[in-house]
């Protein structure tokens, strides 16, 4: 299954995103990989400073399991001054969206 969602970056903080990705947390990783997501991107639209977040998970992939995480709660905390979040969790305010088109290829 894949999943999909946006969310919104604050102004000037494109470089401080890019760089907490780029040092994600071993132990995050790990969470991550254990709850059955893989092949996770997130692009930025920099007119907007949407994230388009989507990945990959298996068809027993439970969202109650990543978020309750405390690993997951302290990566929240971490990224709160810099996006868009749920006032009660710090979780990002993730908006779902919805497939409209897919095109399968092959690989030659």
């Amino acid at each position: 299954m894949k999943f999909a969602s946006v969310m919104q970056l604050f102004p000037g903080c494109e470089a401080e995103y890019r760089r907490r990705h780029d040092e994600l947390w071993p132990e995050l990783a790990e969470h991550l990989d254990q709850c059955g997501i893989s092949d996770y991107y997130i692009f930025l639209e920099p007119d907007s400073l949407q994230l388009f977040a989507i990945f990959e998970a298996g068809d027993d992939f439970d969202p109650e399991r990543v978020r309750s995480h405390p690993v997951m709660q302290r990566w929240w905390n971490h990224m709160a001054d810099i996006m868009e979040t749920r006032t009660d969790s710090n979780e990002p305010l993730a908006r779902p969206l919805t497939e409209m088109f897919y095109l399968a290829g092959s690989r030659a």
